[in-house]
């Protein structure tokens, strides 16, 4: 396996990409992409997404000079009155495709039934952990703590209780501003693992913006059984490039060390901001100065280490 960046020259990228989606809307329920309406979206109009992605469009996504060995799909909004049945979905995709190899599944913690839904959730070879994205809130001045269904609810934490004795990780998708509640949700559940997603959401790009995000990453970077996935990162309606992101990228890296740090495309939502192909090389753009062992970590090992593929 080899790694691409500017040093290898036309080398093959090998990665394994621990954050991406597939859905059939022609099949299967995803209110958000079949709906009349829109919601509201950080990247603006995600219309163009608003097809089937199955693994032959995410294999043509890939480009030349990339191949993805591996991947983890994170569920993706379906139905939420029978989310078990996108993970049978999965199992079936995942044996007539070869995609994904993993996946994090869905159950709203704060419902009666989600240690049920939990364990039946945990019977599935794919499942790794479970992705509930807590209530938040959508700037920071707003935020408060221990409103219904955030990570401070005791309905919700009930649920959460749930993923360690069925073997479960925890993928996390909250804005900068609630990381505060992440950090003692991890120092009171310490055995249960953490990941991040989209990088916490660092969208303010302002000196303002960007000093609170990385105050927050510091704050629950504290705690040992937290990781993060470096996707999302993208502009609305500017297009990906190194100048934009490349600061972001070696932050988080500086605060979560090569230990803790994935990176992940998101596809194929992020393709409204950029092409396969330079997000990644984008990424190892961003770290040609490091060693090769870390690069190989931010790339392939540290995602097959935590989601254990």
């Amino acid at each position: 396996m080899t790694s691409l960046s500017d040093r290898d020259g036309d080398a093959v990228l090998h990665i394994v990409d621990p954050h991406q989606h597939f859905w059939n809307l022609a099949e299967n329920p995803y209110p958000w992409l079949q709906g009349p309406e829109r919601i509201p979206f950080r990247y603006g109009d995600y219309s163009p997404i608003c097809k089937n992605y199955l693994p032959p469009d995410f294999r043509r996504d890939w480009g030349d000079g990339i191949v993805v060995d591996k991947t983890v799909h994170i569920e993706a909004e379906w139905d939420r009155a029978s989310p078990v049945a996108e993970t049978k979905w999965l199992e079936a995709l995942s044996a007539r495709e070869g995609l994904p190899t993993a996946c994090v599944a869905f159950a709203q913690l704060d419902a009666p039934d989600a240690a049920d839904i939990i364990a039946e959730q945990a019977a599935s070879p794919l499942v790794r952990g479970i992705r509930c994205k807590p209530a938040s809130t959508t700037d920071p001045r707003s935020a408060r703590r221990g409103e219904p269904g955030s990570m401070d609810d005791s309905a919700w934490r009930e649920g959460y209780a749930a993923l360690k004795p069925n073997g479960l990780s925890f993928d996390l998708q909250t804005p900068w501003w609630h990381l505060d509640a992440a950090a003692e949700l991890a120092r009171d559940f310490p055995t249960t693992q953490i990941i991040i997603n989209h990088t916490a959401l660092p969208s303010d790009r302002s000196a303002e913006g960007l000093a609170g995000w990385r105050a927050g990453l510091e704050r629950v970077a504290r705690e040992p059984n937290v990781a993060i996935k470096i996707s999302g990162i993208g502009l609305a309606n500017q297009a990906w490039t190194v100048e934009n992101n490349g600061p972001i990228i070696r932050d988080t890296i500086s605060i979560f060390g090569t230990d803790r740090t994935m990176f992940a495309s998101n596809f194929p939502v992020d393709s409204l901001i950029g092409d396969y192909a330079t997000i990644f090389k984008g990424f190892a753009k961003s770290v040609e100065d490091l060693p090769d062992a870390d690069r190989a970590k931010l790339l392939r090992e540290n995602a097959i280490a935590i989601y254990r593929l």
